[in-house]
């Protein structure tokens, strides 16, 4: 038996549990457990700020604000999406009676490839739902240009994309609105939980309607909504989270500085540079293995990883197209993917997050190397 340390893939970022508690008893003693309490409120205030976007709302999780973009800007029909994302993704549309459309993705950021969007646009587009993979910015400009030349809405899957910015902006501003993620596995965590970005007042009201129930008042229901909110504990977690996320950050870029440096020269290997003018958030750290140069596939790198004790994670395998709900759509057929698939058949994200230790780092270099 291994007996090293298991070195995780990933690890979840905690508030400190004395000032967890000192929340906690306020909650206990306000009875105000839910529904738009004070440390709700506070949340959604202070990451509108942090996260330089005009309106936010929070959610339960990070699926339903998906669910929930889709319904409160009317999508029907087709959406265009990418087969290389988590499932939640294209199960938004699915529940909301929406037909995905996949196009193939650009294999420099493993995003969806605006120049394979126009040719997937039929008279049933109504939408495009890009991903912001691993937390690297999708051509939002390109994609704006084909949405407006054919009257297209956008809603960005940005799970990944917590406080990346390019060239100072935040890339939650692009598109219709944003998605965000808060599982207890990304950047930052409220246990879980999301979000959803959108630019004016009156949507915000709309959400805001749509995740409670469709409720305006005591009295009044003014559409079928849903019941999404986040509750008081998982917001006063969040508050805490939101003062230590940075300094997490500034772990993970370190800890990929050093990944990228360790594996330069390894024959077979390739992964993402930092793209100019970003903001990183070093959420992840994908590698790409070509079996004929590197010696060996990705599977066996994966599971000899593993015998060593070091968790790495084929994210994102298989592709969501290849699952039965999706793959009798014809643009699930593989040739209408290669580069997708061939992204899906050689990644292994390795462990990154804030506690890696340099020691951690290097054995995980030191056995690919071998």
């Amino acid at each position: 038996m291994n007996k090293e340390k298991i070195i995780t893939v990933t690890s979840p970022l905690l508030p400190d549990l004395n000032e967890f508690t000192s929340l906690l008893n306020d909650i206990w003693n306000s009875k105000w457990i839910t529904n738009n309490g004070s440390f709700h409120q506070q949340l959604e205030k202070e990451l509108a700020e942090y996260l330089k976007v005009p309106y936010i709302s929070l959610f339960t999780n990070g699926t339903l604000p998906l669910i929930t973009a889709l319904q409160a800007l009317r999508i029907t029909g087709e959406v265009i999406t990418t087969p290389y994302s988590f499932v939640a993704t294209t199960h938004s549309i699915w529940w909301n009676g929406i037909k995905p459309v996949f196009a193939d993705i650009d294999p420099r950021t493993c995003n969806l490839d605006p120049a394979k969007i126009e040719a997937a646009i039929t008279p049933k587009t109504t939408a495009i739902m890009p991903v912001h993979c691993y937390g690297k910015p999708c051509d939002t400009i390109a994609i704006q240009e084909i949405a407006d030349k054919y009257g297209l809405k956008v809603i960005y899957d940005a799970a990944h994309a917590f406080g990346v910015d390019v060239d100072g902006k935040s890339i939650l501003t692009a598109g219709d609105m944003s998605t965000l993620s808060f599982h207890a596995t990304k950047v930052y965590n409220t246990v879980e939980g999301g979000a959803l970005v959108m630019h004016d007042e009156k949507m915000k009201k709309k959400v805001d309607y749509l995740k409670n129930f469709g409720f305006k008042n005591e009295v009044e229901v003014v559409a079928p909504g849903i019941n999404s909110k986040m509750d008081e504990i998982r917001a006063a977690y969040g508050i805490l989270s939101l003062k230590k996320v940075d300094e997490a950050i500034e772990r993970r870029k370190k800890a990929a500085e050093t990944y990228q440096e360790g594996l330069k020269d390894i024959a077979g290997i390739t992964y993402f540079e930092n793209m100019p003018g970003v903001r990183h958030n070093y959420s992840y750290f994908p590698i790409f293995i070509d079996a004929d140069e590197y010696g060996m596939t990705r599977d066996e790198l994966y599971f000899r990883m593993k015998e060593q004790n070091v968790l790495g994670r084929r994210y994102f395998y298989p592709l969501i197209s290849t699952f039965s709900t999706y793959r009798g759509l014809e643009s699930a057929d593989p040739k209408n993917l290669p580069v997708a698939t061939k992204m899906a058949d050689s990644v292994i994200c390795l462990p990154m997050h804030h506690e890696l230790t340099k020691e951690d780092i290097e054995r995980t270099i030191n056995i690919i190397k071998r």
